[in-house]
């Protein structure tokens, strides 16, 4: 049966780009991948096909001969008459499986020193509502490993160099046979550094770090929220043999207040009033997360609950400009204890207290008594 023409197969034209042949490529492999089409020998000879095309059409040179000869360009050895199954599968197509599949189908890009890499560590800083309120400079202590002093963080000892892995040649990559894929996975010999040590370090066995109590000084912008993750790159444990250091993570617990009560950026804070303020007026001073004192007029006839706003008195945005706002809620108190003379008082009142007085009570007793007579 004759070989179709590479670009028929991918669905593009000759003057694709290269971006337009991956991105039909990657198209077709996801549709006829052997592992979603299991059993499918239709599906498995398509994605061969696809995956032979996209192999000559994705190099300029081998793109190149074949716009000029066709197929001819790859018979005898140079590409393969049989088609795909010529090709060394893992080199041919690592690339682009790492970038369509991920690692796990030949991902060796990464660079080796990388899975070495130092572990993330995490410190928990408790503060206060009001140093949240002005950011905060503090210094943390904490173990952790360092790059070792002896030998520089390389793992060997000082005059001799690391020698090549003999499980992975120094590639940092193992290939293994897994059924139609053959598949690079990282050496667990050199944990893919492609090195081994042969004379480490007497003071570090060969790890290149060591434990280590390190303080450090952390800055806590304002307006940090509790539950707030900080990362501080690079600060977290040394890196194996000369690998980069992991992060350390801040996670910010904010004590709760006395007072207020924050959501966002935004305080609130309840304050008792009497029944007497409450119904003939009267003026209040009421604390400010700044450590100042701010006046409310309250109107004659506040209603329990009501609420005041104090525009620029909450906290500040964590990220941007501006200070959010304080809410004050008032609720009236009722008096107890009380003495001979206030029940006296009360007493008169309510003698001569008339419905006007009390909108709400007389509405509700409305309501009741069409409730009982129906």
């Amino acid at each position: 049966m004759a070989k179709r023409d590479y670009y028929e197969v991918l669905g593009v034209n000759k003057s694709a780009t290269a971006d337009q042949i991956k991105s039909a490529y990657r198209k077709l492999a996801v549709k006829h991948h052997p592992d979603k089409n299991k059993g499918d020998k239709a599906a498995e000879e398509k994605f061969k096909e696809a995956s032979e095309a996209y192999h000559v059409l994705s190099n300029s040179e081998r793109k190149q001969n074949y716009d000029n000869f066709g197929h001819a360009a790859f018979e005898n050895g140079g590409g393969g008459r049989g088609g795909f199954g010529n090709f060394d599968f893992s080199s041919s197509f690592s690339d682009i499986f790492e970038d369509f599949f991920g690692e796990g189908f030949g991902g060796g890009r990464r660079s080796r020193r990388s899975n070495n890499r130092g572990s993330d560590l995490r410190y928990d800083l408790s503060i206060t509502l009001e140093e949240s309120f002005k950011g905060k400079k503090q210094d943390i202590k904490f173990s952790t490993s360092e790059k070792c002093e002896n030998c520089k963080g390389s793992g060997s000892k000082p005059g001799y160099d690391a020698s090549s892995c003999s499980m992975c040649g120094g590639h940092g990559q193992v290939r293994s046979s897994q059924g139609f894929f053959t598949v690079q996975q990282t050496c667990p010999q050199c944990s893919g550094s492609g090195e081994e040590i042969t004379n480490p370090c007497s003071s570090c066995n060969g790890q290149g770090k060591q434990q280590a109590s390190k303080r450090i000084s952390v800055t806590i912008p304002k307006g940090v929220d509790d539950g707030t993750r900080i990362r501080l790159a690079g600060k977290g444990e040394a890196g194996s043999r000369g690998a980069g250091n992991g992060d350390l993570y801040l996670f910010i617990n904010v004590h709760s207040h006395d007072l207020f009560k924050r959501s966002e950026e935004n305080l609130f804070f309840e304050c008792p009033i009497s029944i007497a303020d409450a119904a003939l007026g009267t003026s209040i001073e009421i604390p400010t997360i700044d450590g100042g004192k701010a006046k409310i007029k309250i109107p004659s006839g506040t209603q329990s609950g009501k609420q005041f706003r104090l525009k620029g008195k909450g906290m500040p945005y964590m990220r941007g400009s501006g200070i959010g706002d304080l809410y004050v809620q008032v609720n009236t108190e009722v008096p107890v204890s009380l003495n001979r003379e206030q029940k006296e008082l009360l007493e008169k009142f309510r003698e001569i207290e008339n419905e006007k007085s009390n909108p709400s009570i007389k509405k509700f007793f409305q309501k009741a008594k069409s409730f009982w007579k129906n």
